[in-house]
């Protein structure tokens, strides 16, 4: 059972609709039982960094993940602002502490040139295929992003996927049990779909 964990943010009912088609057991939750019995966890999230944490420390959520995280070392994605969390800080508006996970901050596009942001839309990802969730895929894979805000990883190791715009940026990343993608794999057609299948085939 994988549960998607539901802290008000994120599209929940598109990554599950995307389990339930891979028929992979799922189900959105909130509940600390729940998530305690939870074989994989998924930390989705679009919106602002801020009330993400915020909304964590609101449902009582931050030691139960912690513990299944960092103590149990459950296996978890992060997606989209749910890989953001992760992180030590963002300086989304104003400096604001992360759940700490990940060695890195998270820091907003600034271009002098004239590319938009966000960033939005379909990009290759240069992929690691020695990480569980590219394995036996192509090195380049294309993913759907939308987000304006991107990691500045210190942990240069970590990093499993390199997307370009305007600049390299992490796209995708794991650390042991925790695994966190900048694009959207429930947006993301074919390959995206993979993602979330290897995901859930981890031990």
């Amino acid at each position: 059972m994988i549960i998607i964990i539901d802290y008000g943010l994120g599209n929940l009912n598109s990554i599950l609709n995307a389990l339930n088609l891979l028929k992979i057991d799922a189900e959105i939750s909130r509940n600390i039982k729940k998530i305690k019995e939870a074989d994989k966890l998924i930390l989705p999230g679009v919106g602002a960094f801020r009330e993400g944490i915020n909304n964590l420390k609101e449902f009582g959520l931050l030691d139960v993940l912690n513990e299944e995280v960092l103590v149990k070392k459950k296996p978890i994605l992060g997606i989209c602002l749910g890989m953001q969390l992760m992180c030590t800080k963002s300086y989304e508006d104003g400096e604001t502490k992360g759940l700490g996970w990940i060695d890195s901050e998270v820091i907003k596009f600034n271009f002098k040139d004239d590319l938009r942001i966000p960033h939005m839309g379909w990009n290759d990802v240069k992929c690691n295929l020695d990480c569980p969730l590219f394995k036996g895929g192509d090195e380049i894979q294309t993913f759907y992003f939308v987000h304006s805000f991107h990691l500045d990883t210190k942990d240069k190791a970590i990093t499993k996927g390199i997307c370009n715009y305007g600049l390299d940026f992490c796209a995708a990343l794991q650390k042991e049990n925790i695994f966190a993608t900048q694009f959207h794999p429930e947006k993301s057609q074919t390959e995206g779909l993979e993602i979330l299948k290897k995901f859930n085939a981890l031990n």
